[in-house]
Parts: structure tokens; C-alpha cells; sequence
């Protein structure tokens, strides 16, 4: 959903109220997106951290879906630790929200996590959302392609942060991850099925598609 050109700040709002009446529950997700879509990220990875992991609770590439998905797995799979935000969000105290506009050739990241996390992907501008909660310290980045200098409006973006620390904070372990709540039904379909320990050829039937399809 894109901003209005007449109220594009009252469109915020009425996401941002959404958002504020689902959080906690599976349809918070969904809401969160439109958010963010409207915004005008081209990309969101929302992560949390502890002193040696990393968890994906959202990724998505409004413009090349594969994109977001790959890029959240290869962040899991150890790059987290090359990120120079990674340990700036553990040390920061509960209840903090800050907001970073991220110049990558000023940041101190290694020439191959630039490479593979922007360059490559075509990821220009970057913003960083760092909110610490009692539980959880988490980073919202969001990303748009080719552009250097992207400024959404400011008061939104710790609105954002504090609406992310509510929801994934009251979410419960037992719900759907929230991380799936981003694909699209039959997607997320699968990857519950793979989570209880169903076979390709079992969801297959399950779903009514072939197997190649569910290995797709």
C-alpha cells in the first residue's frame, strides 16, 4: 500500500494504529509489512540478538521476494557476527530506541559483508532501528535500492522500534513463528509441515500439489 500524496502521514498513522491494536498476534506481521511497505523500504530484516545468536523474526523483499529470504539465511549463517550493530545492540539498555542512518563506505564493515548484503543485492540507503526490551534487543533494518540518502519521516521510525519490542515480546513461544507469517499461505503450509516432520511427499498430499512443488 503505498503513501497517499494527499495525507501520507495520515496513512502512517492509520498503519501505525493497525499495528498497535494486532501486536501480539499472528496478524500483527501482516499489518507490520503495509507499515513498512508504505514507508517506502524496499527491504526489512528484523533480528534479535544474543551474545552469540542471531533469529530472524521478519524478512521481506517487496520487489524480489527470493532476495529478502536469501539474504536473512545468509546473515543467520554466521555473518551476523561481521555487523558492526550486532554488539552495539547488545550493549544497549533496556528501553532505548535509537535510530542509524547507515553510509556503508563510512561504516566499519568488511569489504566482502558489503559486497554480499548490499552491493551485490543493489541495496543503496539504509536505515537501522536498535530497541532494547526486557527480554529482547532487536534491529529493524530497512533498506532501499539505489538510493543513498532515504529519509522516511523521523517520528515514525522509533514508533516502529517500540511497536516491534511490543509484539515480539508478548508473543508467545507455542504461536506460528512470526518469520512465517511473512509467506504466503501455502508457503507457510509447507514450512509448518516441515516443522512437525511431514515429508515433501506428505504435505504434497496434504496441500493437493505435486512434491516437486513442495520441494520448490
Amino acid at each position: 500500500m503505498p503513501v497517499s500524496d494527499t495525507d501520507p502521514q495520515g496513512d502512517l498513522l492509520d498503519h501505525v494504529s493497525r499495528c498497535l491494536a494486532l501486536h501480539g498476534s499472528q496478524d500483527f506481521v501482516p499489518a507490520c509489512l503495509d507499515l513498512i511497505d508504505a514507508l517506502g523500504a524496499d527491504q526489512v530484516m528484523i533480528f534479535s540478538y544474543e551474545v552469540d545468536h542471531a533469529a530472524c523474526l521478519m524478512a521481506r523483499n517487496f520487489r524480489q521476494v527470493p532476495t529478502g529470504r536469501r539474504l536473512a539465511a545468509d546473515y543467520l549463517d554466521g555473518w551476523f557476527r561481521q555487523d558492526p550493530l550486532f554488539l552495539r545492540a547488545l550493549q544497549q539498555a533496556a528501553g532505548e530506541v535509537d535510530v542509524l542512518r547507515i553510509d556503508t563506505l563510512d561504516s566499519p564493515m568488511a569489504a566482502d559483508y558489503r559486497a554480499r548484503f548490499f552491493d551485490d543485492p543493489g541495496l543503496g540507503g539504509k536505515l537501522s532501528i536498535l530497541a532494547a526490551g526486557t527480554s529482547l534487543r532487536l534491529v529493524i533494518n530497512l533498506y532501499r535500492a539505489g538510493i543513498k540518502n532515504w529519509t522516511p519521516p523521523d517520528a515514525i521510525l522509533p514508533i516502529l522500534g517500540r511497536l516491534a519490542l511490543l509484539h515480539f515480546e508478548r508473543r508467545s513461544a507455542g504461536d506460528v513463528p512470526d518469520a512465517l507469517m511473512a509467506l504466503s499461505d501455502r508457503e507457510r503450509a509447507v514450512c509448518l509441515g516441515m516443522l512437525a516432520g511431514k515429508k515433501a511427499e506428505m504435505i504434497a498430499a496434504d496441500l493437493g500439489v505435486a512434491p516437486t512443488s513442495v520441494v520448490t
